[in-house]
C-alpha cells in the first residue's frame, strides 16, 4: 500500500499543478495577446461615426466567423479627453451597443428597446467624469443622459444591427453608419 499511496499523492499533486496552469494560460491569454479587438479598432478613435467591421453576407473583415445576418461596427473610445456619447436614431431593424474594456469582458451593453424618442443614447465615462458632472449640473433641472461608468480609460463600443433578410441589408449598414461616437469636452 506504500507504493500506491505515494503514487496517488503524486497523481493528486500532478493534477492540481496542471489545472493551475491551465486556469493561470486562460485568463493571462486577454493579457498576452497582441492583437486583440481593441487594436484592431484602434484606428476608429479619429472618426466620430461608426466604422464597418463586418457587412452582411461580406467576407472583408477580421472576425472569424462573422454572422451574414448582422452588420457590425465599432468605435473606439479614449476617456481621459472626455467622457463619450454614443447614439443612434432607431429604425425597424434590431440594434444594440455593447461597450467592451481595452483589456477585454464587456461592462455594459443595451439595445433599441431602451431608446427614448425614437434615439438610443449612452453616455460612457469614468468614475471621476461622472462625479464632475453630476456636481456640475443644475439639481431644478438634471441630466436625462444614461450615464455609465466605464471600468478602464480606453475600450471600444460594438454596435449590432440586425439585416434578417437580404433586403434588408443596405437598410442596415446604414443605421450602423448613423450611429454616432463624440468625444464631448471634460467639464
Amino acid at each position: 500500500m506504500r507504493g500506491f499511496g505515494r503514487f496517488l499523492i503524486a497523481t493528486l499533486c500532478g493534477i492540481v499543478l496542471a489545472a493551475g496552469v491551465h486556469i493561470v494560460s486562460i485568463l493571462a491569454t486577454p493579457y498576452q495577446a497582441e492583437n486583440d479587438a481593441f487594436v484592431k479598432v484602434q484606428p476608429t478613435l479619429a472618426a466620430d461615426k461608426a466604422q464597418i467591421i463586418s457587412a452582411p453576407g461580406g467576407s472583408d473583415t477580421w472576425m472569424p466567423l462573422p454572422d451574414p445576418a448582422v452588420v457590425v461596427a465599432a468605435c473606439a473610445f479614449d476617456l481621459s479627453a472626455g467622457p463619450m456619447r454614443v447614439s443612434a436614431p432607431i429604425g425597424p431593424n434590431l440594434l444594440s451597443f455593447s461597450f467592451h474594456k481595452e483589456s477585454g469582458g464587456v461592462f455594459f451593453a443595451v439595445t433599441d428597446r431602451a431608446a427614448v424618442r425614437g434615439e438610443l443614447e449612452i453616455v460612457a465615462m469614468t468614475a471621476r467624469q461622472l462625479d464632475e458632472a453630476r456636481a456640475a449640473e443644475d439639481e431644478n433641472e438634471p441630466s436625462r443622459d444614461v450615464r455609465i461608468v466605464s471600468p478602464e480609460q480606453q475600450g471600444f463600443v460594438i454596435v449590432r444591427v440586425a439585416a434578417p433578410t437580404a433586403s434588408q441589408r443596405p437598410q442596415a449598414e446604414e443605421a450602423a453608419k448613423a450611429v454616432s461616437c463624440t468625444t464631448e469636452q471634460a467639464e
